[in-house]
């Protein structure tokens, strides 16, 4: 098997999360998690998060407004945001107000901007959306929305360079996860593509 192929078959953050990027209301939905996840945290902690804001049906600008900053803190807390609680709770609500207000919908956000780098400008005017958080949200929806084309991220080129990977945007999440979850962590052995690693190869070879 390829190594486009063992990327392929990795899940990306949004798919685990259930997520169809094809409907309005879950690419909604991953611009929320997509703002969870770019904190510093754990994905697992943004996940269980993301899934209680389902779970108490807060999956539109207006029902996270409505349900108002102390309840944001207490579903944050929860979750495992303790150090990320107020700030990301008054950040939410800051951005869905502007985002009501601005422009009515994300997709209008969308069809707003004129250009690939205009679409991210607009979307780091909101407060707390830096370029972590845009990448993130961007990268899933290449194909997608006509803007979505975010360079790909350090980490991305890192990983790929080391997996001798050429084509990096449509495997960047999968390249990300690898990443995270297996270089970060040291779980060499255990990575789908270690074969294809050069830094793996040179590990064993020394050891040998």
């Amino acid at each position: 098997m390829g190594v486009e192929e063992k990327l392929s078959s990795l899940k990306s953050y949004s798919e685990e999360l259930g997520l169809n990027l094809t409907k309005t209301g879950d690419r909604f939905k991953w611009f929320l998690a997509s703002i969870l996840f770019a904190k510093r945290i754990s994905a697992e902690i943004a996940k269980k998060t993301f899934r209680l804001f389902e779970a108490e049906g807060l999956t539109s600008p207006e029902s996270i407004i409505e349900a108002g900053w102390d309840r944001l803190v207490e579903i944050l807390d929860l979750g495992g945001y303790v150090r990320y609680d107020y700030s990301t709770a008054s950040n939410l609500l800051a951005i869905m107000e502007k985002l009501k207000e601005k422009y009515g919908s994300l997709e209008k956000l969308h069809e707003e901007a004129s250009s690939p780098e205009d679409l991210e400008r607009r979307l780091m005017e909101f407060k707390g959306v830096g370029p972590v958080c845009v990448n993130i949200f961007l990268r899933e929806l290449r194909g997608i929305w006509e803007k979505a084309r975010p360079k790909p991220s350090k980490i991305a080129i890192e990983t790929a360079r080391k997996i001798g990977l050429k084509n990096i945007e449509p495997y960047e999440s999968a390249l990300v996860r690898l990443n995270l979850e297996y270089c970060k962590r040291k779980r060499c052995p255990e990575c789908p593509v270690k074969e294809n690693c050069s830094q793996y190869r040179g590990k064993i070879a020394h050891i040998g």
